[in-house]
């Protein structure tokens, strides 16, 4: 029974093994379909996926872009793989957690920040300060420039979780003001069916977005 409007993304469960995190190892079942001797069109779909996420990232990273773009299509599958899982009834949407997402984001940011400053250790003293910037503000741009680049993870995390919650959250209380609302409730499926579309354009562009700006930050190194 919920207790409040946010009991539904709680992934504790009362049996002993919880299986809320399951729904995230589901998208594994998709890996075989590589290995057809001729592919299906679901197949084809995911390989002109990859291919255009592949020029997309090659052009982001410039000519650093040897292997670096797999990364970058990596995270774009598996964020988009469990923001659709959410979306179906009865599973529950790993990436609106808090952990789920602060676990892809802070590992991947610690790891770009730790190869600039060992290897390119002039470059990223000299990106603190852009430039032009007038010598009196140089002091101030340093101390704003450690400030974002200290919050990037926390915000990587926190947009992808917030927009996954939101949605999630007016659906719910859509679906509880249909009880009360039973007159209107043609115009409430109405709602709920393009509810349910914006929801899957976000979890393309979340996943997009959380991996575009991976790859940003990866060229600045």
């Amino acid at each position: 029974m919920m207790t409040n409007l946010f009991s539904a993304f709680d992934p504790a469960t009362s049996i002993k093994m919880s299986m809320n995190w399951f729904s995230s190892f589901l998208g594994f079942i998709i890996i075989p379909l590589s290995f057809w001797f001729l592919p299906n069109r679901v197949n084809v779909m995911i390989n002109n996926i990859i291919y255009k996420l592949h020029l997309e990232f090659k052009l982001l990273l410039g000519e650093s872009s040897k292997g670096m773009t797999l990364m970058g299509i990596t995270l774009f599958m598996f964020i988009l793989m469990n923001n659709m899982m959410g979306l179906l009834p009865y599973i529950f949407t790993s990436s609106s957690h808090l952990t789920f997402t602060i676990t892809l984001a802070l590992p991947l940011w610690l790891s770009i920040m730790l190869f600039g400053w060992i290897n390119h250790t002039k470059h990223m003293l000299a990106h603190l300060v852009p430039v032009g910037t007038p010598n009196l503000l140089m002091p101030f741009m340093v101390l704003i420039e450690t400030i974002s680049n200290f919050i990037r993870p926390g915000s990587l995390a926190v947009r992808l979780t917030a927009n996954m919650i939101a949605g999630h959250l007016l659906m719910s209380l859509l679906g509880n003001s249909s009880i009360q609302y039973s007159g209107y409730i043609y115009l409430i499926i109405i709602i709920q069916m393009l509810l349910m579309m914006f929801e899957m354009a976000v979890a393309v562009i979340q996943a997009y977005v959380f991996s575009v700006l991976s790859t940003l930050y990866t060229s600045e190194v």
